[in-house]
């Protein structure tokens, strides 16, 4: 065990929360960063390219509905680029081309030298590609900006894999559902800041204003975040004695050092509740990538809200969702302790609520036609409980395997991620006309999606750890159960790096 230096001994009395909050904290605001500089372009490409004229559908129909007189009409106001939809899916896809390249090496690299400087180099890589956006588009047009967006998705395919790593070296099992929660509503608390002030910075002041804004402010945690987090209790200079006890006692030691076996890919590949968890990440993604994507496009392109509207109208279904998400950690929790379910059926009861629910609001939306209040409505019901996804299957790779859970984020948000790639562009190929009827089509393919991947998830999934975990060390037992909680045998301790 590292020994505590003396200085951090007096620094830790200035801390009022415990260290692993201090993370909690810091994890949810990597995330927050990290959705506000993914989502803000989905906004701006409202007013960067030329809107098309609205047009009857061929049933007599709206095909698009009248234009929102809210702010003057300033959902009239056309961009500059002529830049086709199926241009435009692939620019708002481009992002995850990157994203998915570095999910399964930031994994490796966060399990073998620590999640700190893995997660953190990788918001600051983001932060600066997404400052260098406006002058990509200004010099290089849709070209450089596709090549920007990659290096973005690049920087930040490592944030969920190094937050995963974190999360299982510094939260005990009985506080995975609230903590955990709180870390990956970041991803709501982003979106719905992304879009909200996106709305406001466009009609305020020139476009590349918010992508400096939200770029700064990831620079800003960068700073911050080296400075109050470390990798583990142990390497952690200024935590109170009191909490890395406990923290030794409740998690043990995640070992960490040159000598490690290989990870246990075979094992981990073939794995039956892993699949159902792949699938769960598919649905989830397949889902959410198309309203984080496309909503603010379907807002502008159909019901023609105004800029300020649309930055509005995009962010309320997030806020539900953000509410939905750290409740159902807490519900979820207390499931579990209290005895009412095990882990595996909390697991997939918040998962199925999460899948069934927004996969029938979000085609219900399609059919309100322009009634703008309904459309909202429904698509504020169908995020906020897509919400449940973040105690249920997000919560997995923790359940399945603590010392593999960077590993097993990477590979589910990975292959997951492979839906960013497709969504937006197949919603580019789906809505030529940006139509109505066009984006129903689209909505009842992602219901789709959502059943029958919730469904694998709900037959074959698991909340319990799995055989591979214990790879590396000597076997151990670790009790999800809080009412069944003991001691539990120390992983074996080596040698720390931070």
């Amino acid at each position: 065990m590292t020994q505590q230096p003396q200085w951090g001994i007096s620094l830790s009395k200035y801390f009022v929360l415990p260290q692993r909050v201090i993370l909690a904290i810091m994890g949810f605001l990597a995330i927050l960063n990290a959705y506000t500089m993914r989502v803000c372009l989905s906004q701006a490409i409202t007013v960067l390219v030329i809107k098309k004229n609205s047009s009857e559908s061929e049933d007599g129909g709206p095909a698009i509905c009248e234009a929102d007189d809210l702010d003057n009409g300033a959902s009239s106001d056309s961009g500059i680029y002529d830049w086709t939809e199926e241009l435009q899916g692939l620019i708002l896809s481009s992002f995850y081309i990157g994203y998915i390249v570095t999910h399964v090496p930031g994994g490796l690299l966060a399990e073998k030298f620590g999640g700190k400087w893995t997660l953190a180099l990788g918001i600051l890589s983001t932060a600066v590609f997404t400052m260098l956006t406006p002058l990509a588009i200004e010099e290089g047009g849709s070209d450089w900006l596709i090549v920007t967006r990659v290096l973005m998705g690049l920087g930040e395919g490592t944030t969920f894999p190094a937050l995963s790593v974190l999360l299982a070296a510094w939260v005990p099992a009985n506080e995975r559902g609230k903590l955990g929660a709180l870390v990956l509503g970041g991803g709501q608390v982003g979106t719905i800041l992304g879009n909200l002030l996106s709305g406001v910075f466009l009609d305020t002041y020139e476009w590349p204003f918010v992508f400096y804004f939200f770029g700064g402010l990831g620079v800003v945690w960068f700073v911050i975040f080296v400075f109050l987090c470390y990798s583990d209790p142990n390497s952690h200079p200024f935590i109170k004695p009191s909490e890395r006890e406990y923290l030794s006692k409740e998690i043990g030691t995640i070992g960490r050092n040159d000598n490690l076996p290989p990870t246990p890919w075979k094992a981990i590949l073939t794995n039956l509740p892993m699949f159902a968890l792949v699938c769960a990440q598919i649905g989830h993604d397949w889902g959410f990538y198309i309203m984080v994507t496309d909503l603010p496009k379907y807002m502008a392109d159909v019901l023609q809200f105004s800029i300020k509207a649309n930055g509005l109208y995009s962010s309320l279904p997030y806020v539900m969702m953000w509410i939905v998400s750290v409740g159902s950690g807490f519900v979820a929790d207390w499931m579990i302790r209290r005895g009412i379910m095990n882990t595996t059926n909390t697991r997939k009861v918040m998962t199925g609520l999460a899948a069934f629910g927004p996969a029938i609001f979000m085609v219900g939306a399609s059919y309100a036609g322009c009634d703008r209040v309904l459309v909202v409505v429904l698509f504020t019901i169908c995020m906020g409980l897509m919400g449940a996804y973040y105690a249920g299957m997000k919560l997995s790779p923790l359940d399945m395997s603590p010392n593999y859970a960077g590993t097993l984020m990477a590979i589910t948000n990975g292959i997951g991620a492979i839906t960013g790639v497709v969504t937006p562009y197949l919603v580019g190929v789906m809505t030529p006309n940006a139509t109505l009827l066009e984006w129903r089509t689209v909505f009842w393919v992602a219901f789709g999606v959502l059943f029958i991947t919730a469904i694998v998830y709900s037959i074959w999934a698991s909340g319990e750890v799995q055989p591979f975990n214990d790879a590396i060390i000597e076997p151990r037992s670790v009790d999800f159960e809080a009412e069944e909680r003991k001691p539990q045998p120390k992983l074996k301790a080596l040698e720390q790096s931070s």
